[in-house]
């Protein structure tokens, strides 16, 4: 059996030896495109993937050879990715959604300061994130990673730059290949299912510890740097939590981290899924958004005074989300699913209220110095796009400060095992999205109208499925 590789030798950056310009030892990004073809060749890539997050967070895109990626070729998708559901469906014209008359073209416009290799392909293989730009070139507001660059948008107009830091959980299943059975933990390295109340468990961890390797490794491979990750609370179930920084970045981060977890997963014959609640009676999985807000100018942290005391603006933040995140939770619990992760007495918030170091509200204030003062939002699933949760998280908070909201007293107690404070179902959430005017100014028309028509969709799409429970108490008694 060959010795195991180290992470040095598996990683793709170049030896310095060989006095390549610092611009190209980057494993992720360049600058130039003169840049971008000398990082292929220097890689010997053959081919490039062109991808961009659907409004459910897929990848879609194009790929081709890397000599036709640098040759200023113009690449071109169908606007109409942007309105079929997660089951492929495009749905009936409902409220203010309409389609395309002319299913015109939008523009792949790669972002370069992400390229990288796809480390899981056999072929030497580049991926590159993509904006959305009209056919001649003008914004096209609806996508998710044009939604969210328009809130960081709205903080710059105001000299202020928000800071967020996500908490992506998941879980780890056996092959499943009818949707008709509930699933399972898979086998570890000990030949035995997991079990639950693993919190924490380096034992646990180490169950798939060859698979952890792998996420590592096709992690550095790709630029991608992952600050911690513990085993929760469900059987299989983990966290990965990344370094704090630019919103952009970080939801491009949590875009590839998916992918990359679910292609680790599948190299060992078992499934990711970050489905927010994949199994009866055990916890969801949630995708906790850490946020600050910094000055631009002088880097202070907007939500701590000079004295080290909390900021009027640390409280208008927190008045922001609690009153608008009940308005928006379709944008970070976007299936029936994920509201199934939002019940009393489990691991999640049911309300909008927030405390310090309280993990049963929704806002949760950690204990830390003044310049790290900032506010964690419990309420997103990891079934959520990323641009799209923190769009809203960050979108509610700004409409805090800027209206100078203020917020309820902080909560001491346990608050989620009491009245649900949140939309109890996709329907009421998404019917309060659109009803919200100020959504308009954060996120614009175009955006709501489209989400709310595919969420309205998708759950017409769902209520065709009749559920066990339906088969197991209907059936027979009514």
């Amino acid at each position: 059996m060959p010795a195991k590789r180290t992470i040095a030798q598996q990683t793709s950056k170049p030896s310095k030896s060989a006095k390549i310009p610092p611009s190209l030892q980057s494993a992720r990004g360049v600058k130039t495109w003169k840049e971008a073809a000398d990082w292929l060749k220097l890689r010997g890539i053959e081919d490039v993937e062109c991808i961009t997050p659907d409004i459910a967070g897929v990848p879609r895109g194009k790929m081709m050879p890397s000599s036709k990626f640098t040759s200023n070729t113009s690449l071109a998708l169908p606007s109409a990715i942007y309105r079929h559901t997660i089951s492929g469906d495009y749905p009936e014209e409902t409220g203010d959604f309409r389609y395309d008359s002319r299913d015109s073209d939008i523009k792949l416009v790669p972002d370069l300061s992400t390229l990288s290799i796809v480390p899981w392909e056999t072929d030497p293989t580049a991926q590159v994130i993509c904006d959305i730009a009209g056919s001649k070139g003008e914004n096209v507001p609806y996508t998710p990673r044009n939604v969210l660059k328009h809130v960081v948008e709205l903080y710059r107009l105001k000299g202020w730059k928000p800071v967020v830091a996500p908490e992506i959980e998941f879980y780890l299943v056996a092959k499943n290949d009818d949707p008709d059975y509930p699933l399972h933990p898979p086998k570890g390295r000990s030949g035995r299912s997991i079990q639950g109340g693993q919190a924490y468990s380096i034992a646990g961890v180490n169950e798939f510890d060859e698979l952890i390797d792998d996420i590592y490794h096709f992690s550095e491979k790709q630029g991608l740097e992952i600050d911690t990750l513990i085993h929760e609370e469900g059987p299989a179930q983990l966290e990965i939590n990344l370094r704090h920084g630019d919103p952009i970045e970080l939801a491009d981060q949590v875009f590839l981290f998916k992918r990359t977890i679910r292609e680790a997963a599948l190299k060992h014959g078992i499934y990711a899924t970050f489905m927010a609640k994949p199994m009866q009676s055990q916890a969801g999985s949630a995708m906790h958004i850490h946020q600050s807000v910094v000055e631009i100018n002088t880097g202070r942290n907007l939500f701590s005074n000079a004295d080290g005391s909390a900021s009027k603006e640390f409280f208008h933040f927190i008045g922001g989300m609690q009153t608008f995140i009940p308005r928006a939770l379709s944008m970070m619990a976007p299936y029936v699913n994920s509201y199934r992760r939002l019940t009393p007495d489990m691991s999640a918030p049911v309300n909008n209220a927030w405390g310090y170091d309280n993990r049963t509200t929704a806002f949760r204030v950690p204990d830390s110095e003044p310049a790290a003062r900032r506010v964690e939002n419990r309420l997103p699933s990891s079934d959520a796009n990323p641009y799209l949760a923190l769009a809203a998280s960050l979108g509610c908070g700004y409409l805090g400060l800027t209206r100078e909201i203020e917020p309820s007293a902080p909560s001491d107690d346990t608050v989620n095992d009491k009245t649900i404070d949140l939309p109890r179902g996709l329907l009421e959430a998404v019917a309060a999205l659109e009803a919200e005017p100020a959504f308009h100014e954060v996120f614009s028309a175009e955006f709501i109208a489209i989400y709310g028509g595919l969420k309205r969709g998708e759950f017409e799409t769902f209520m065709q499925v009749i559920s066990p429970w339906e088969r197991e108490y209907l059936l027979l008694n009514v």
